[in-house]
Parts: structure tokens; sequence; C-alpha cells
């Protein structure tokens, strides 16, 4: 587990199959010692015991239907509520303790950002202003490090629309420098000129 910007750890777990890290993150709730943990994959042992030093999960939020990952699991053992989208989840295997829509304010001051034609109807970033950063799940990945792009194009009913709805994570009432992804390598700094990059591609 590592300090990836002020006020936020990752950890990483390798898909052999997607030949990608995947990335939890743990967001300070601006209340000391209590964290809000997002998309988690398997945590390590010592990672989990590191959780558990730095203090307490109050809540666990998915990005994306197919990010449940370890949420059950962590539901459990942090005795945490899960959080999906609406459109989302009657899409899981599990029962989200509550959803959220766009606009909506998340645990740890965590603004829902919808992502529309995305890959999962409820697909949502998490802008947090007080640290500067924007939380995706698979809305864009980090591939090659650096640098952000889409999942390929047959993951998307119509990749075209789901590249043009990418343009709702620069509206300008979002401010932030660091792009934290669920899946690859997350850009701490420079974060929202890569997005501009890859969207002017």
């Amino acid at each position: 587990m590592r300090q990836v910007i002020a006020g936020v750890y990752e950890w990483s777990w390798f898909s052999s199959e997607k030949q990608l890290d995947f990335n939890g993150h743990l967001v300070s709730s601006g209340i000391d010692r209590e964290w809000v943990m997002i998309d988690p994959p398997p945590l390590a042992a010592d990672e989990h015991a590191e959780i558990e030093r730095v203090g307490r999960v109050t809540a666990i939020i998915l990005t994306n239907r197919d990010h449940e990952r370890e949420a059950t699991k962590y539901r459990e053992a942090f005795q945490a509520p899960v959080y999906a989208h609406v459109a989302d989840a009657a899409l899981m295997e599990l029962k989200a303790d509550r959803t959220f829509a766009a606009g909506d304010r998340l645990p740890g001051n965590l603004t829902v950002v919808h992502v529309p034609n995305a890959k999962s109807p409820g697909e949502s970033a998490l802008w947090w202003p007080s640290g500067g950063a924007l939380i995706v799940g698979d809305a864009v990945i980090g591939k090659p490090a650096g640098a952000l792009k889409m999942l390929p194009d047959e993951k998307f009913a119509d990749a075209k629309k789901a590249k043009e709805g990418l343009g709702v994570l620069l509206d300008p009432r979002y401010e932030y420098d660091a792009v934290l992804v669920g899946d690859g390598g997350s850009i701490p700094v420079g974060g929202r000129e890569a997005l501009i990059r890859f969207l002017s591609t």
C-alpha cells in the first residue's frame, strides 16, 4: 500500500488475464482515522493490517457493476456499507446497502460524476475536491504509464459515443490534477492534462 497523493492510499493486485494492475483506493473521509474504500481488489495480509493501523473503513464505494471485486468480503471485515450507482445495483451479484446517482455527495466529500454511454450503465467517476483528484473505475485506464486510454472498443455498445461521454470529466466545475484509476497506472500529477491529450486524439 502506498500513498499516491496526500490523503489517498492505493494498493494493487495484478490480473494475469488482463495484464493490468487492479487498484483499490483508500480516501480520507476528512474525519480523523476514518477512510472510504473504493473498488477494492484483494488485500495482502500486511495491507489489511495497515488499514487497521491507520484507522477504520466507514464506506465502500463501487464505480461500476464490474468492480464488485472484494467488496462483499470487506463489507463484512470492516462492517462498512457498500454504495453502488442506482443503474448498476440490480446488475450486481452483491446487494448494495445504499445507492447513488449523478451529482450525489458521498462519504469522504466525494461527488458522483456519471459517465454516459460507458461499458456499465452506472459508470461513475468520483471527484475529490479535498485533494484535487478524480477517481475513475473503467471510464479510462492508465496504460501505458503516464497516459490514459479506454478499454477495447468491443467492451462498448458504441465506442465513439463512449469516448464522447468522457467529456463530462472535463467539466470546469471539477478541478483536479490527479487521475487515480481502477485499472493500470494512476497519474498523481498531470492527470487532467493526460485526459485532455487522450480526448483530443
